[in-house]
């Protein structure tokens, strides 16, 4: 009996890892030029300085290429599908543990187990969202690194082992509380409000799953929308600060902000001030990141019906 539940957990956490990868990698992918240009803008790469969302993905195409808007891609899939694989099945782990602990009606269990997730998968990739953006920075004709393998090299080689890998590691983990939290926490908020209080207008039967409804797509992309939207513009001046430590060395005039995570805050602050230092990028920030945080968790329901994930682990 016990090697039976065994085999079946293992199947479980296999599919919800390809599920989850999967829900990665087309999100990411759809979002790819928006996130190029939002690296760019964030470090104030000195050829996109003047530039904004539109302008920066023209100026890419007309200098660089159309396929330089998913520069750092290829490194970003080799990130994203062990990260959002590991993310949501242990989100799924974290939640069944959690369930029932602040009481029948509480959806803080949801806000603990998205942010353990979050931290869990980002603690696990992390050197590769590093390397991901150092690809991501650079310009055609002023390349620094040839590839993934050559970049992890060198910046290991030259600016201080496995530590230099982990740079902007630790405002990486503040932000990830309150995003990977929130998002988990709205998302399955607003799919519990749906199915509860508009079932005839959001969702439809479902034979397979345990509560016998489904969100419908449309319905599954607002929720996930809105939650990226509140998710974003709660720990976006981390992920500022995260990108600015991780690029510090790639320029001798921004060494500065590999000093440290309150440092750098304090110099974003001090030399562009809040709203084009640690909000700028913000407006390419929700263009990318509603759709993307929509698309993810749409497409994640969606492999969990096709692996008839649904049940979950309710053995």
């Amino acid at each position: 009996m016990s090697l039976q539940v065994e085999n079946r957990d293992l199947n479980f956490i296999a599919r919800n890892l390809l599920a989850g990868g999967i829900a990665g990698m087309v999100s990411k992918t759809t979002v790819a030029p928006l996130d190029r240009v939002k690296i760019l803008l964030q470090a104030h790469n000195r050829h996109h300085e003047r530039n904004g969302v539109f302008s920066g993905i023209r100026h890419i195409v007309k200098s660089e290429s159309l396929l330089a808007l998913y520069k750092g891609n290829g490194a970003q899939m080799v990130r994203i599908f062990p990260y959002a694989a590991t993310q949501f099945t242990s989100f799924e782990f974290y939640k069944r543990w959690l369930h029932g602990v602040f009481g029948p009606n509480s959806h803080i269990d949801k806000f603990l187990a998205g942010a353990a997730a979050g931290l869990t998968s980002v603690t696990l990739t992390y050197p590769l969202d590093t390397i991901r953006a150092r690809l991501a920075f650079q310009i055609s004709g002023e390349h620094v690194y040839t590839g993934i393998t050559h970049a992890a090299v060198t910046i290991f080689r030259e600016e201080g082992g496995a530590r230099a890998l982990y740079r902007g590691f630790v405002p990486t983990l503040m932000g990830m509380v309150p995003y990977a939290g929130l998002s988990f926490y709205c998302f399955e908020y607003l799919k519990f409000g749906c199915m509860k209080y508009l079932p005839a207008y959001t969702c439809k039967p479902c034979k397979q799953n345990t509560g016998g409804l489904v969100l419908l797509l449309p319905a599954k992309l607002i929720c996930g929308g809105f939650a990226g939207a509140v998710a974003q513009s709660i720990s976006y001046p981390l992920d500022v600060t995260r990108r600015r430590m991780q690029l510090a060395l790639m320029s001798p005039e921004t060494k500065h902000y590999a000093k440290g995570m309150v440092s750098t805050l304090k110099f974003i602050y001090r030399e562009h001030g809040v709203v084009k230092g640690l909000y700028r990028g913000m407006s390419i920030n929700y263009m990318r990141a509603i759709p993307m945080v929509a698309v993810s968790f749409s497409t994640y329901e969606l492999c969990k019906q096709l692996l008839e994930l649904d049940t979950g682990l309710n053995h």
